[in-house]
């Protein structure tokens, strides 16, 4: 009878008494996550009680196992899993009270500061530190592991002295690895571009949507994801439109006829604007920039607050300065000029003797409208 008591009073016992320290700790955080809304460390700090249970279970399982006398030709394999799950355990916790404790000071900082761009710098810094917390903590965990094996600690002598050779040969093998490495800690840090930022790389305009230690992906406009490393951001130029803040500026280019109202598609373009919810308010105005021997040039500025407005406040005034002019002054549209052919000497029957026949204007539409 005592054999078969004394194991399950020992495994029973212990996980008994987990589930009543980590139901106990878990009722503490709720308590204490209601009586202090204003910060939510405790409510992320319940997101580890799996890995603490764990934790617990595998420690007093791990110290009670020789007393239970179970399994005694398995003992070392047995304590040695216990050992390996409370390893793993212990490093899953770590990550879980290292998230909440940075998760908790980034949303002080985010309800301290208004200001996006700085919002969005600390974001980025906050993810990447994440990751490489994370990537520590596992490398460490997976050293103490291999280091539960007695052959692993014998080789230790024989892998340090070879240490020099394979830290050469890793460096060398892994080079664009650690590049892209030590390019995001340098965009983390440096606040090159950040979570959120409006950028356009290779042609494509986009938001950034994730940032990692080896990767960057920009969302564009229609939905697509664009991966690529981030040691492009350090070794070849890109456009930030949200570098130093989002309000941004828009050009729309007009071409018209040499008779259009410059004065009337300026004060159009004020009354088209008010009508846009998009335009910030800030600024706009229409010149004349260039001409040609058929058309001018009119460009229009336009102001907005931020990447998403300047493209919507762009396409409505250009959509509703072409109806406006294209119903009150057709005219102005641009024309195209043509010519009859020109025949060889001596074969024309028409015209002076030397075969000029006069150049007209054919299709132009009537001076007609208003303006």
């Amino acid at each position: 009878m005592e054999n078969v008591l004394r194991p399950v009073i020992v495994v029973g016992g212990s996980v008994v008494l987990t589930l009543l320290i980590g139901g106990a700790t878990d009722l503490l955080l709720r308590k204490a996550n209601g009586g202090h809304p204003e910060t939510p460390l405790w409510g992320l700090l319940r997101r580890g009680r799996i890995p603490y249970q764990l934790v617990l279970c595998a420690a007093l399982l791990r110290g009670s196992y020789d007393e239970a006398k179970l399994l005694q030709a398995h003992r070392v394999g047995i304590g040695r899993t216990l050992t390996l799950v409370l390893i793993g355990s212990a490093a899953w916790l770590v990550i879980r009270i290292a998230a909440a404790i940075v998760e908790t000071s980034y949303s002080r900082y985010a309800r301290a500061h208004r200001d996006p761009a700085r919002v969005r710098r600390v974001r980025t810094q906050v993810s990447l530190i994440m990751r490489v917390v994370a990537a520590v903590v596992g490398v460490v965990a997976v050293a103490a592991m291999l280091l539960t094996f007695p052959a692993m600690r014998a080789a230790g002598a024989s892998l340090l002295a070879s240490a020099g050779i394979l830290g050469i040969v890793a460096g060398v093998a892994a080079q664009s690895t650690l590049a892209n490495l030590f390019a995001g800690l340098q965009i983390a840090f440096g606040d090159m571009v950040r979570l959120g930022d409006t950028v356009v790389v290779d042609g494509e305009w986009g938001t950034v949507d994730e940032i990692t230690l080896t990767f960057l992906t920009v969302r564009t406009w229609d939905e697509r994801r664009i991966t690529m490393p981030v040691s492009y951001f350090t070794s070849k130029p890109f456009e930030n439109w949200s570098r130093g803040g989002v309000q941004m500026t828009g050009i729309v280019f007009f071409h018209v006829d040499h008779s259009a109202p410059v004065e009337a598609m300026r004060e159009r373009l004020r009354d088209i604007l008010r009508e846009c919810p998009a335009w910030d308010g800030r600024d706009y105005g229409l010149a004349v920039t260039d001409t040609t021997p058929n058309t001018m040039q009119v460009r229009a500025l336009v102001t907005a607050k931020d990447a998403d407005d300047i493209w919507t406040v762009r396409v409505t005034v250009r959509e509703r300065m072409i109806r406006w002019l294209a119903e009150e002054h057709p005219y102005a549209l641009p024309r195209v000029n043509t010519a009859e052919a020109m025949p060889p000497p001596g074969r024309n029957g028409h015209g002076s003797p030397d075969g000029h026949v006069p150049r007209v204007r054919a299709h132009e539409p009537p001076r007609t409208g208003r303006g």
